[in-house]
């Protein structure tokens, strides 16, 4: 009878290896999958200069927050409407209303329009939005500073049927 004891061959360095480089995929697979799934579709220009801004920028949203004045957009399959309003419900007065609208992935589609004023604190343009995701920036100003901006993630979806 003979044993014999065989040690570290060929065929281990080989499962070792694959098992190893097996392992770096499936990682490198599960992080870009959660890269992808998570992110938030925010492109900037300039990532530098937007992170200088960033508290110059909060503290201006607080301000407007505080004030009280809110607007209100609400879209058709053809037609783009805003209302923008006091603290107390009245009709804020403004002179002018801009809607950015961007994909929140891509740049590609993202368009602005200008709102036509039809009274005081009531906005509107003919404009067809094409179905999907939106993320829609609404800036409001008057004489020239900004009263309201603020962004809304809306879903155009329903216009399709």
């Amino acid at each position: 009878m003979s044993t014999r004891t065989q040690g570290f061959t060929g065929m281990h360095m080989l499962l070792t290896t694959c098992a190893f480089f097996g392992v770096i995929i499936a990682v490198n697979f599960t992080m870009a999958w959660y890269a992808s799934s998570s992110w938030s579709g925010l492109v900037v220009e300039n990532t530098y200069v937007a992170s200088q801004e960033f508290n110059g920028r909060a503290a201006a949203m607080k301000a407007m927050a505080a004030s009280g004045i809110a607007g209100k957009l609400s879209l058709t399959s053809d037609e783009i409407h805003y209302d923008i309003r006091n603290k107390d419900g009245s009709p804020a007065v403004v002179d002018d209303v801009v809607a950015n609208f961007k994909r929140p992935v891509g740049d590609h589609e993202d368009f602005h329009v200008g709102l036509t004023k039809l009274s005081e604190g009531r906005f509107k343009a003919d404009r067809a939005v094409a179905t999907g995701d939106w993320i829609v920036e609404v800036t409001s100003r008057r004489g020239g500073e900004i009263i309201m901006h603020e962004a809304v993630r809306i879903d155009t979806a329903e216009f399709a049927q």
